[in-house]
């Protein structure tokens, strides 16, 4: 993989969620993802993967249907033919395998009489459908990629910005690089996450023990119940971190945390190999949640709903997107402790150990795009 150095803004195009009788919010999307280059993007008769993220049962921030259709349609206008994707996830939960993520996309609306395309699981029926991609990067040579999504002519990224507990913030990077790798993919990029507890705060209440989909957790006698993870049998999903009502289950992210943004990265570099100008991003910065849209609930947003941004470029809006964010006051009733005030990092008040930067850093260093960036308001 050879590193590059990115010296001009890109631009990142955007709309504000003001609508009219004269436009109306799916009308004005519809305008940004034309500005942004779509027709640049997919051609006539591509097979275009619309990259998104469906929703767990139960939460309710992900993006809403109406949203992708109207992608859909200007896809189609285009002459390509497009179908929405994602990949199973490595946690036990509705989309972990082909037939529940499915019934859990048409649950959460995505059914073919709402979008207008058919919704194809990359990764297959188990999470095994899969493509070895080269990459040559510092932490993998290669990178394992849902084989649909590799075979697809173009890519669109829709993604649902918010926060996340491994990642900072999810974006189009980890919309693209976390969110098309198959199972052997995601458990390469978690395998340096195993989580330690603190069993001076933890009160043996076993939620981690029943949410752990790999039987990495028990319950152990040291006076009081305590949990104890087996890190042999741990794959580093995070979901045990998020559950544990005390805050008692901590990622070491003194070695973890950047080895795994930096695995990220590297496979959005091979989801992006070959595609590198036929894909698009499009970034929506609304209910913007503290935690990722894979959990069954999600939390109070932690600012106002801003807009939808959209660039060929996934570095730069990812790095607008987070600015937008972080200009922001925080609403009355979400999460946030600190880091309140405009201008202060909203991320790092709900994730202090992790530096999100380091994602941006390392892709912008892998030719990826640029945190330089100029925002064109339409």
């Amino acid at each position: 993989m050879q590193e590059k150095e990115a010296t001009m803004a890109s631009t990142v195009f955007f709309v504000d969620l003001s609508a009219s009788f004269k436009e109306n919010l799916v009308q004005k999307l519809g305008r940004l993802v034309e500005a942004a280059g779509l027709s640049k993007v997919v051609a006539k008769r591509d097979l275009a993967a619309v990259k998104l993220h469906f929703g767990e049962l139960g939460n309710t921030a992900y993006i809403r249907p109406v949203f992708l259709r109207k992608i859909v349609d200007l896809v189609k206008g285009q002459g390509a033919v497009p179908f929405l994707t994602d990949a199973n996830t490595l946690y036990a939960g509705a989309r972990s395998d082909a037939v529940h993520h499915l019934e859990t996309a048409v649950h959460n609306g995505f059914a073919y009489s709402v979008v207008g395309a058919p919704l194809i699981i990359a990764d297959g029926l188990r999470g095994k459908t899969e493509v070895a991609i080269k990459v040559d990067g510092k932490r993998f040579d290669e990178v394992y990629i849902g084989a649909e999504i590799v075979r697809a002519d173009a890519f669109i990224s829709v993604a649902h910005f918010k926060g996340h507990e491994l990642s900072g913030f999810g974006g189009a990077i980890k919309n693209t690089g976390m969110g098309c790798a198959s199972r052997k993919g995601k458990l390469a990029q978690h395998s340096t996450l195993s989580p330690k507890v603190k069993t001076k705060t933890c009160i043996g209440c076993g939620d981690c023990v029943a949410h752990c989909a790999h039987g990495a957790i028990r319950l152990v006698k040291e006076g009081e119940k305590k949990a104890l993870i087996n890190e042999e049998k741990c794959v580093g999903c995070g979901e045990c971190i998020v559950v544990c009502p005390t805050g008692s289950v901590q990622i070491q992210w003194n070695q973890a945390g950047p080895a795994f943004l930096e695995k990220m990265v590297e496979y959005t570099v091979g989801v992006l190999k070959g595609k590198e100008k036929k894909s698009l991003f499009i970034n929506f910065i609304t209910d913007v949640s503290p935690a990722c849209d894979c959990f069954p609930y999600n939390d109070a947003p932690m600012v106002r709903d801003i807009g939808i941004l959209a660039s060929t470029d996934p570095v730069a809006i990812d790095q607008a997107c987070a600015d937008m964010v972080n200009a922001e006051h925080a609403l009355p009733g979400s999460c946030l402790k600190s880091n309140r005030e405009a201008g202060e990092d909203k991320f790092r008040s709900v994730y202090p150990h992790v530096e999100w930067e380091i994602q941006l850093d390392y892709a912008e260093k892998l030719g990826l795009g640029t945190r330089k960036y100029k925002i064109e308001k339409l």
